[in-house]
């Protein structure tokens, strides 16, 4: 049986997290697992640590660190048997150190994206609220302007991707972010990725996990 690969992937809001995990799942074989879908699941089946989320959220705060671990790593440790690849987690140092604790991971990918990119494109972000579906009204608007293409719901900009809001919370990312990723360098795993269009991004990540990734969990995705 091939050895299990673990991966996480880290930028910024508007970075193209998103687009470049569903790349790589799709071309790899690894299970994209999103902590934000873990946040909305266990808010929607109201489970004690998703409860507690929604405190938090509900007054403009984000999650903290305890409360997003113990939504992450419970599902982290029924994963034994698949490779992964891990978005929106972890944000914080504390989060890595705790992640760090539970498995050991092959790789880290950070997104730098330049700053005048990530206020462009996210002034065009609109999300479906329920699910997390992100649509860009340059490059992938919904079908019909202003309704989620799924479920036919209004869709809404977020207010912190409104230009006021943005410029503080790239910022807030930046500090948070700077922990982290000297933790992943300092253990050789962190491969950092600068450009401001995702498609020119991705050969060079493919690339990388085409070398990391074993043959056999990549050849039998084909």
């Amino acid at each position: 049986m091939s050895r299990l690969f673990r991966a996480v992937i880290m930028g910024p809001p508007g970075s193209g997290k998103g687009t470049i995990s569903e790349r790589i799942a799709l071309s790899f074989g690894l299970q994209h697992l999103s902590s934000g879908d873990f946040l909305r699941e266990n808010i929607s089946t109201k489970t004690e640590a998703g409860i507690l989320a929604k405190t938090y959220i509900e007054k403009g705060l984000l999650v903290p660190d305890h409360v997003m671990t113990r939504l992450v790593l419970p599902r982290l440790k029924e994963l034994t048997r698949h490779s992964w690849l891990l978005d929106g987690f972890p944000r914080t140092l504390a989060q890595a150190e705790a992640l760090n604790s539970a498995c050991e991971l092959d790789v880290v990918i950070s997104l730098n994206i330049p700053l005048e990119t990530l206020k462009e494109r996210l002034s065009h972000r609109w999300i479906h609220p329920s699910s997390g579906r992100v649509y860009n009204m340059c490059f992938n608007p919904p079908r019909v302007q202003g309704v989620d293409d799924v479920s036919g719901e209004p869709l809404i900009q977020p207010e912190e991707d409104k230009p006021e809001a943005l410029v503080a919370r790239l910022r807030h990312y930046k500090d948070v972010a700077k922990p982290v990723i000297d933790l992943y360098k300092s253990k050789g795993i962190l491969h950092t990725f600068s450009d401001t269009d995702t498609d020119r991004i991705w050969p060079y990540i493919s690339s990388l996990l085409s070398t990391k990734i074993p043959v056999k969990q990549s050849a039998s995705t084909h």
